[in-house]
């Protein structure tokens, strides 16, 4: 299950784990003009766990989804 919300200057995407709600928290994800936000509560370390992506980023993970092992550019 996922939610979308737009917020003032980020849209908040949560994904959540509907297999054991208990033993994976909610993922965030605040997509922003400068950058891709990505947070999960650590519930051992009773912190947030927090990786920043710039959109270039995004499109490179998106891109390396499916495919195989190796090293790529992307075509700009």
């Amino acid at each position: 299950m996922f939610t979308i919300e737009d917020e003032f200057s980020v849209t908040k995407i949560t994904l959540v784990d509907d297999t054991d709600p208990e033993d994976q928290a909610d993922v965030v994800i605040e997509i922003g003009a400068e950058s891709v936000v990505i947070r999960q509560f650590n519930i051992e370390a009773n912190l947030p766990d927090e990786i920043t992506l710039t959109h270039a980023q995004l499109e490179d993970l998106k891109a390396a989804i499916n495919l195989p092992a190796g090293a790529y550019t992307r075509a700009k």
